[in-house]
């Protein structure tokens, strides 16, 4: 393994870690309907556990309103159990064709709890980039030692690496920002 592979898989990780951090903080959710609170739910579709969005399309008509209009009409009862036993706290409705889920305005109270939610996924995700850049670092550290790569190459490696935690870091705290003037917002 060289430097280059090292800090390039390195990279990959702090993708992968940015794209979980962001799709942790659109399950959250925040007062306002959106797709996204149910479109990665688990249905019981004939045995078989399906997400919600390949069963049926998912509308928000207003700020307040879920729509999801299933493309089998048998699997209704099903999309409801699964809004049920999730953590949302939703009561669906249902004519039979859609299952409606009014989406309540969060107390203040509510909206505050939710903004420290959010505060410790995105320090989970921090973490999760100090760890990877140490491991990494313990691999340059280890190739520099087995005489793979020059000492140079070791301290560019731990660089580069560092900026890129610096650089993802930041997209964390952008995300943060965001999802929390979401929340906080009346």
């Amino acid at each position: 393994m060289t430097a280059k592979e090292v800090l390039h898989s390195s990279e990959e990780k702090m993708r992968k870690t940015i794209e979980a951090v962001s799709r942790e903080f659109s399950e959250i959710r925040t007062g306002r309907a959106s797709p996204s609170l149910v479109e990665g739910l688990h249905i019981d579709y004939y045995g078989t556990p399906t997400l919600l969005k390949q069963l049926a399309s998912i509308s928000a008509p207003d700020v307040h309103l879920l729509v999801i209009q299933p493309w089998d009409p048998g699997a209704i009862a099903e999309i409801e159990k699964a809004i049920m036993k999730s953590n949302l706290g939703i009561n669906p409705s249902t004519d039979g064709k859609v299952v409606r889920l009014a989406i309540p305005a969060l107390s203040k109270e509510r909206r505050q709890e939710l903004a420290k939610v959010i505060h410790k996924m995105a320090e989970e995700g921090r973490v999760s980039l100090r760890t990877i850049r140490r491991e990494a670092k313990e691999s340059l550290e280890k190739l520099e030692k087995d005489k793979v790569i020059p000492e140079d190459d070791k301290f560019r490696g731990i660089d580069e690496l560092q900026k890129f935690v610096d650089k993802y870091i930041v997209k964390i705290d952008e995300l943060l920002k965001n999802k929390e003037k979401e929340i906080l917002e009346f």
